[in-house]
């Protein structure tokens, strides 16, 4: 059969993937960074958001380097046991590599680090999955979109989707009325992307982006710092459990999955 002559879309902006290039990369920028820093923070985020995490680097950016990436990948780096491990006891912050969480390399000692995060807590628009902090009811009347200093009349064209989110409203001479209170949600259920797009209409934020040390290691001594609630302490104080590579050390073998040896595409670093 003779090769068609049609015309053919011929792509110009075909990448290359760089999967296992940007890994061997964060691997190696992990253990070129153990030498240069006195501490390592394994540290874990709630409610992640990317330009809270972007302040994050921009705070810590004179004096600390920051790792958000594969998390096994990591811990690789840092060692799964005693034998693999590129300083004495790093291996032991690799268990507390999961989930969201990441790597922070810096010459800010422990309190310093802890009050920096402890003080960093902007609010955001919770996603649907989100737990509600507070009940939120829509009053009868005019509804209105509060700033915070002065309250805006919610504008007409959005009658069409608050109907549409189930808000029972009616125009009444190009306002937006409600006859009767709306509960859009309560405290401590869960909320439904329809609720989370009501509460962001309303302005009301209900997320707490939050960063939170797992565990240190100090380079001085070798030991490793593991980061708790305090068991009997209402407030949440937090304790601090060390450990070496003296007395009590076990070796901890983790899966690592992936191809390549173990590991796994690279998400960013900082």
């Amino acid at each position: 059969m003779p090769k068609s002559k049609r015309a053919k879309v011929v792509h110009l902006t075909k990448t290359q993937k760089k999967g296992k290039e940007l890994t061997l990369r964060l691997y190696a920028n992990i253990q070129e960074c153990v030498p240069q820093f006195p501490y390592i923070y394994v540290f874990s985020v709630e409610n992640m958001r990317n330009n809270y995490l972007k302040n994050v680097r921009t705070d810590l950016a004179g004096d600390s380097r920051i790792f958000f990436g594969k998390t096994n990948v990591m811990a690789r780096a840092l060692g799964d046991s005693p034998s693999t491990e590129p300083f004495p006891s790093t291996s032991l912050l690799s268990p507390h590599l999961s989930g969201p969480c990441g790597l922070i390399f810096s010459h800010r000692d422990p309190p310093a680090m802890l009050a920096h995060f402890a003080a960093y807590h902007p609010l955001s628009y919770a996603r649907a999955g989100t737990i509600s902090t507070s009940t939120f009811t829509l009053l009868s009347g005019p509804l209105v979109y509060d700033t915070g200093e002065e309250s805006i009349p919610i504008p007409a064209q959005q009658e069409p989707m608050l109907r549409k989110l189930g808000v029972p409203t009616r125009m009444e001479k190009g306002r937006v009325m409600l006859d009767e209170p709306f509960e859009v949600c309560k405290e401590g259920e869960v909320l439904g992307s329809g609720q989370t797009t009501l509460l962001k209409i309303f302005g009301v934020a209900m997320a707490e982006f939050g960063v939170s040390v797992r565990a240190w290691w100090k380079s001085e001594t070798g030991d490793v710092h593991e980061i708790g609630a305090a068991e009997g302490h209402s407030d949440g104080e937090a304790i601090a459990k060390t450990k070496g590579n003296k007395a009590g050390l076990v070796d901890k073998e983790m899966r690592m999955e992936g191809k390549d040896e173990g590991f796994v595409g690279f998400e960013g670093e900082g």
